[in-house]
């Protein structure tokens, strides 16, 4: 059965190889990206049948005027996936600078709160849905170097497991740890070393199958793509 994809943070690593998957199977996806260009970009790539739209999800004003954008145009979103996030230029926390702190908090924490609170509605009055929060080893871990972005992560977890009680059957949420994969942000953790990492390509032919395989009962299950 072809799906209806929210996505946010598109135009680049993992948000971008997903997109172009599940475009690719045929699923309908509607995407999210701060980068004009990279929205452009995938807007003249694909049919008209997609909506790719520049969206801070750090501004709820943004979200709210995308979500019911969107919500007016198409139906509630079978799979909502929280992808859109950034990590700190790898320092320690005492170093790290109070204005990219709060920036790292705004995008990977309250982004994804913007984008539950203006899309699960439609959701929940649909009665199905599948909400994906991407998390990472260092939600349910540790790192020196990245407390910023560890902190966001274990916030993830945390803030999944709380929605995942709240909502009503079927909806499912999700905490997703996607692995270890050679991004651009992996690359600003792990310098040269990130190279010897799973690559977008080789993970994506594993994630998205995965993505569309998961089921009301994995309601509040943190899981991992390995």
């Amino acid at each position: 059965m072809k799906k209806l994809i929210v996505i946010t943070g598109i135009s680049r690593g993992l948000g971008r190889a997903i997109t172009e998957e599940f475009i690719n199977l045929g699923h309908t996806v509607i995407g999210c990206a701060r980068s004009k260009s990279a929205v452009e970009n995938l807007t003249n790539k694909y049919s008209n049948s997609h909506q790719f739209s520049c969206v801070n999800v750090a501004d709820e004003n943004n979200v709210q005027e995308w979500a019911k954008y969107t919500l007016a145009n198409y139906s509630a979103p079978d799979l909502l996936i929280n992808n859109a996030a950034i990590i700190n230029q790898p320092a320690p926390l005492w170093k790290v600078d109070s204005e990219e702190f709060s920036q790292l908090i705004d995008i990977n924490i309250k982004g994804v709160v913007n984008v539950i609170r203006y899309f699960v509605p439609a959701m929940i009055s649909r009665g199905s849905g599948i909400i994906v929060n991407i998390s990472s080893g260092w939600g349910r871990s540790s790192s020196p170097q990245v407390g910023p972005y560890c902190a966001s992560k274990w916030a993830i977890e945390g803030l999944t497991g709380a929605l995942s009680q709240e909502l009503p059957n079927p909806i499912a949420a999700i905490a997703l740890n996607p692995g270890i994969i050679h991004t651009d942000m992996l690359d600003i953790c792990f310098g040269e070393d990130a190279k010897s990492f799973t690559s977008v390509k080789s993970w994506t032919k594993k994630a998205v199958p995965f993505l569309l395989n998961l089921k009301p009962e994995d309601n509040g299950i943190p899981l991992t793509i390995s």
